[in-house]
Order: structure tokens, then C-alpha cells, then sequence
């Protein structure tokens, strides 16, 4: 079986498995041995550890986090801190993984790490509740707030039909080094949150989204800017999102993806989440306007097992 035939096969048998328990047979890992020898890997995926140990490897397999800072640059690292939920709850990203990130990069040399989101709940609150808060400031992170219409400056979106003006938040504007790091969920309005949607947490009127066309606004911010790095939060998943409302929604995957790519992210987090590609419209919108390669069969996947 050659590797375009292997791909399909098994993105065909993950769309059946649904959103059931990762084991060694998901297709995801199916190619592990293949995967050893990739020396320059476009997407990372590990499995079967902590936030922090997968973070560890897979930061590793890249060269290290000195592969995306130098010495003195500053960095922002954007998580998922939208709603007042404990971690338990995988409404936002894992602190003990924004904690290991944020070490990783003073680490690297970075002289400054901020971390913030703009909030759906109220920024106090959630920062405080997520536990991302606490464990931002303990890896010595300036932990700032995105609450006030001040902290934004308009930018122009070049190439945009739809988002052609937004004002994004001024360390998106000013950092060296951009770091998103979004939780993978449920979402009622797009299907699914993950790498792309993560970033309507930059903007001031995420409402002119909703207003106007949600799924396009999502695909062509990142004609603005990229992150330089993405790592998607699988460890636990919320399978009826995106505000965190029973324990029982919640799902464990212990998995981790990195890449700078961050479409090619979203199709594979799809695969774990259980929903079909198809039905999460900016996927294709930003494939199909550049800012990433929805064919996961074209990219060298490094997989790693703990």
C-alpha cells in the first residue's frame, strides 16, 4: 500500500471511529514506524502523556523551542481562556500545558512572555478560575488583560474579501514570536473550535464575525498574521461546546499536535473530535486561500508515543 492509499484508508476508518477512546489502533498512529525517520516534520502529533511530557517530545522532535525564538525577542502566547471553567472542565486550555509552553520560551532566550485572550465570561474571573492565570505568573509570564476597546489598534487584512479592517489586540502587533495555543472542542456555531477560530481571541468585535460571515472572517484573519507556532490541547476534549457544562461532555484523548500550520491542524483535530471535515467551512476556506494545506496525506506527520 503506498502512503496516499494508507492516509485514506485510514482517515476513512477515524471518520467511523468517531469520537471514541485513542488507543494504538487509531488511524492517527497507524504509521508510527513510518514515521521515525522524518527529519523535518510539517505536523507533530503525540499521544499518552501529560500536557507538560507531551509538550516536552514534541517541542523536541522540532529541534526545540530555539527553533522559533532567539535570544532577547519577545513572545506572545495566546491560550483559550474564554469561560469561567476549572480545567476539569476543557473549556479552556490546560494551564499545566500554557505553564510548560511559557518555560520552554525563557528557556529559548525569550526576554518577555505575555499571555492573554479576550474573554467571553468576564476576564477576572476566567483567568483566575482556568488556573491559567496562577500557572502563567509561576513560569514568570506577564499575565494582561483584553477587556478594553484601548488595548486594540486597526489593522489592515490584505487579501480579504470580508475581514478587510480589524483591530487586533497591540501584542499581537508588537510581539517577535506568536504563539497560539488552542483547546480542541465542540463548537454549536462552527462545528469545531481549534487552531483557526482560537484567534478571534486577538480581535476587539468578534461580533462583526458573527454579524457578517462567521467562517470566512475565521479563515482570513490569519492573512494578517500567522502564528509562528500552534500546539492544539487534545488532552481532554469537550464533545458539547464551547462553555463547559457537565463533566460528562468531557473526553480523554491524551493527545497533543503541533505545527505551523495551522489548517493542516484543524483537519487532523477534526479526525480526533469525530466530525467530518466537510462540515467545518473555513477549513477549505483557508486552504483554499493559502493559509495552509488541508491534505494531510501531503505533509511529513512525526508520531510519537509515550
Amino acid at each position: 500500500m503506498n502512503r496516499r492509499d494508507f492516509f485514506k484508508k485510514a482517515f476513512s476508518l477515524m471518520a467511523v471511529a468517531g469520537i471514541s477512546s485513542i488507543t494504538k489502533s487509531t488511524p492517527l498512529f497507524a504509521a508510527e514506524k513510518d514515521s521515525e525517520n522524518i527529519k523535518t516534520p510539517d505536523l507533530i502529533a503525540v499521544k499518552n502523556g501529560t500536557p507538560e511530557k507531551m509538550f516536552d517530545e514534541g517541542i523536541k522532535a522540532f529541534g526545540g523551542m530555539e527553533k522559533f525564538i532567539r535570544k532577547g525577542q519577545t513572545v506572545v502566547v495566546k491560550p483559550n481562556i474564554a469561560w469561567i471553567a476549572n480545567p476539569e472542565g476543557a473549556a479552556d486550555t490546560n494551564p499545566a500545558l500554557v505553564k510548560r509552553i511559557v518555560e520552554h520560551c525563557f528557556g529559548a532566550g525569550a526576554s518577555r512572555v505575555y499571555v492573554f485572550d479576550h474573554t467571553c465570561d468576564d476576564s477576572i474571573t476566567t483567568y483566575r478560575v482556568s488556573g491559567i492565570e496562577k500557572a502563567a505568573k509561576e513560569a514568570r509570564a506577564t499575565v494582561v488583560q483584553a477587556n478594553k476597546e484601548s488595548y486594540y489598534q486597526e489593522v489592515r487584512v490584505p487579501g480579504a474579501h470580508t475581514l478587510k479592517n480589524v483591530k487586533v489586540h497591540e501584542l499581537i502587533l508588537e510581539s517577535d514570536v506568536f504563539i497560539n495555543v488552542p483547546i480542541l472542542k465542540h463548537h454549536g456555531s462552527t462545528r469545531m473550535t481549534c487552531a483557526l477560530k482560537n484567534l478571534m481571541g486577538v480581535v476587539w468585535d468578534r461580533g462583526y464575525y458573527h454579524r457578517t460571515d462567521l467562517e470566512r472572517c475565521i479563515a482570513e484573519f490569519p492573512l494578517y498574521r500567522k502564528p509562528d507556532l500552534t500546539i492544539v490541547d487534545a488532552y481532554n476534549i469537550l464533545t458539547d461546546g464551547p462553555r463547559s457544562r457537565s463533566l460528562k461532555d468531557v473526553v480523554r484523548k491524551n493527545m497533543q499536535l503541533l505545527s505551523k500550520d495551522m489548517v493542516a491542524l484543524d483537519v487532523a483535530s477534526s479526525k480526533i473530535l469525530g466530525e467530518e471535515v466537510e462540515n467545518i467551512k473555513y477549513i477549505k476556506i483557508g486552504h483554499d486561500l493559502g493559509i495552509g494545506n488541508s491534505n494531510l496525506e501531503e505533509l511529513n506527520i512525526k508520531r510519537i508515543t509515550l
